[in-house]
């Protein structure tokens, strides 16, 4: 750690540096967490870096899904060192051999060091020292240690260090390695990119987001995957939440002419509010799921937050589209043990395409009018998962008005930022015209809208 730290005044600037960053990627940070971290730092000392970021992940962070983010904010701010390995110039050939052996041995410390000389030999751009910046893209395009799996399975297998790994296991396991020396080489270029362009700028764009802030038009496999596991947490959370809205709900509404009646033994002040009680009816739900394309990211975590919360809910049922629809409420309900399997079995067992492979929301709309109108009724929700974008086909405005006219609420959640309905093949502002439309792009946004439109 550097020296520089040691200064109560630059401690001070770093710790709240980091608060702002950690702000700024949604993490709820108030005052007293920031005391609290202050006396953390202070009775920890700056002496061991692994144990200070344990303390103030403590101290700061309410939520495991936070971690990821705040270890990638602290590594900026608390960095191992300043400047680059006094090396000089790297050979792709030699590192590739000496990463090789660290793989095989999982050695971390030489893993790291190897990580730092990878960026400072092969990552600079705009110089032969870097002198625009450092790239871990470049980096790793160019040292290309996932092409060293054969070779570290055979070394481990060589040295019987396996422990009795199967092949698919050590398979699994070198991945997994592989995939921790990426993310040292991505730690290590913002570290040296921070240092030039100032720690604050590249905590708040070069840190990737937490999985629940990220786009679902834009998340990769592992951001989908982490979605996916954070599905049970957030339902647990949003069933409890409906709970309580139903028990306020089930109080029902003051009656006022029995109020005002019963006020006059009390010369007219209501003393005793008469309640108009309510006799609750779990309400039904239906999902119809665009599930084509980058849509279908979107579509898929919905459905199994939607199953989580089944029991809020008298009646589930779940239809699919791309320019076909059909009901897979069943293979919902089968996928629960295997939710990132459920896309693909989805698109495998349901009729979800005729005579092309493009979305057509005015045929599956009108399909489902037509086949599965009497899945909606007067206690029915119906909640409309898509883009709304038509490749420029007939949106079939007539089928939508339909539906809303059966059904006691209908909701349409579009993955897009709003700026963009309306452009190139969206009819989304035609749709919104008949049923209520919401900006839904991630999850933190879908459990907030979920928790306020589900009925009750």
């Amino acid at each position: 750690m550097s020296t520089a730290a040691d200064a109560p005044a630059d401690l001070a600037g770093r710790l709240t540096g980091l608060v702002g960053a950690l702000r700024a990627h949604g993490v709820r940070v108030g005052t007293g967490e920031t005391v609290d971290a202050g006396l953390a730092v202070a009775a920890l000392g700056l002496a061991d870096r692994e144990l200070l970021r344990e303390g103030l992940a403590a101290t700061l962070l309410h939520g495991t899904g936070q971690r990821a983010v705040f270890d990638q904010v602290f590594d900026l701010y608390f960095p191992r060192g300043v400047g680059g390995p006094d090396t000089g110039p790297a050979d792709r050939d030699a590192v590739r051999e000496r990463l090789a052996a660290a793989l095989a041995d999982d050695d971390t410390a030489l893993l790291r060091q190897l990580a730092a000389q990878a960026v400072d030999g092969f990552g600079g751009y705009g110089g032969p020292s870097g002198s625009d910046g450092w790239s871990s893209y470049q980096t790793l395009d160019r040292l290309r240690p996932q092409t060293l799996l054969a070779r570290v399975r055979a070394d481990v297998r060589a040295r019987g260090t396996d422990t009795g790994f199967t092949d698919r296991l050590l398979d699994d396991e070198i991945r997994r390695r592989i995939e921790t020396f990426r993310g040292m080489v991505a730690a290590e270029a913002r570290r040296r990119v921070a240092e030039r362009r100032g720690r604050d700028e590249i905590a708040r764009r070069a840190v990737p987001p937490s999985a629940d802030r990220v786009d679902f038009l834009f998340a990769g496999r592992d951001q989908l995957t982490e979605l996916r596991r954070a599905v049970q947490p957030l339902a647990r959370k949003l069933a409890t939440r409906l709970a309580a809205r139903r028990r306020r709900a089930a109080r029902g509404t003051i009656d006022l002419r029995r109020t005002l009646r019963g006020s006059l033994s009390t010369g007219g002040v209501p003393m005793r509010p008469v309640l108009r009680r309510r006799r609750p009816v779990r309400p039904e739900l239906v999902l119809l799921c665009d599930v084509s394309g980058s849509v279908s990211g979107f579509s898929d975590f919905t459905m199994l937050l939607v199953q989580a919360l089944h029991d809020q809910f008298s009646k589930i049922r779940v239809f699919a589209f791309v320019n076909r629809i059909d009901e897979v409420t069943g293979l919902l309900e089968h996928g629960r043990a295997d939710p990132e399997g459920l896309g693909a079995r989805i698109r495998a067992e349901a009729t979800l395409t005729g005579w092309h492979g493009s979305s057509d929301y005015g045929v599956s709309l009108g399909e489902f009018a037509e086949r599965y109108g009497a899945a909606v009724g007067p206690r029915s929700t119906v909640f409309v998962l898509g883009d709304a974008r038509t490749n420029n086909l007939d949106p079939n405005l007539a089928a939508v008005r339909r539906i809303s006219e059966q059904a006691r609420r209908v909701y349409w959640l579009n993955p897009e930022a709003r700026s963009l309905w309306g452009t190139g093949d969206s009819a989304a502002p035609d749709y919104a015209e008949l049923v209520e439309m919401h900006e839904c792009r991630t999850a933190r946004q879908l459990g907030s809208l979920v928790a306020t439109l589900l009925p009750v």
